[in-house]
């Protein structure tokens, strides 16, 4: 399964499971429009409550990740945000104020940190760069492209939008 739910964590389930399909998006696991289970499906496949699904996939869409069809299900919006350049900055900045403030907790340091961001900008460029382009019905091609036994490759354009 692609989404990993910790009933332990203290991140409430539904952001676990919208944490979930985002990551699956930026790795190329779930492709732009990709169906998505069906609150049911996924409820049933995580062991939750469907109401935590049908709370996860409202989140996702209100965050323009998924859209909704009516009678057809959710679907991958993609990589674009429908939101405006300055609310993207400004939940960015968020989003780094609490990772620093997470690393100082951690007792780690500015070199630490700027490691972690530069391995994890890696592994999304290696994982948009090998993310099912062509075949959708090639089952392989829906596995991460590292179970696939692809090679990494740090030199491709996809490795230079991430890690510059």
């Amino acid at each position: 399964m692609w989404i990993q739910i910790d009933p332990l964590c203290a991140e409430p389930l539904f952001r676990q499971v919208c944490l979930g399909v985002k990551a699956a998006v930026a790795h190329g696991r779930l492709a732009e429009g990709e169906r998505l289970p069906s609150v049911r499906e996924l409820a049933q496949e995580l062991a939750i409550n469907p109401n935590t699904v049908v709370k996860a996939y409202a989140e996702l869409e209100h965050e323009g990740v998924i859209v909704r069809r009516q009678g057809a299900g959710c679907f991958v919006r993609g990589a674009q945000s429908g939101f405006s350049e300055a609310h993207r900055r400004g939940e960015l900045a968020r989003l780094v104020e609490r990772l620093v403030v997470e690393a100082f907790h951690l007792g780690l340091g500015a070199d630490a940190l700027r490691s972690a961001l530069e391995q994890a900008l890696l592994r999304l460029a290696v994982s948009a760069e090998k993310a099912p382009g062509g075949d959708p019905g090639a089952e392989d091609q829906k596995k991460p492209a590292t179970e696939r036994g692809e090679p990494r490759s740090p030199d491709s354009p996809a490795a230079e939008r991430w890690a510059s």
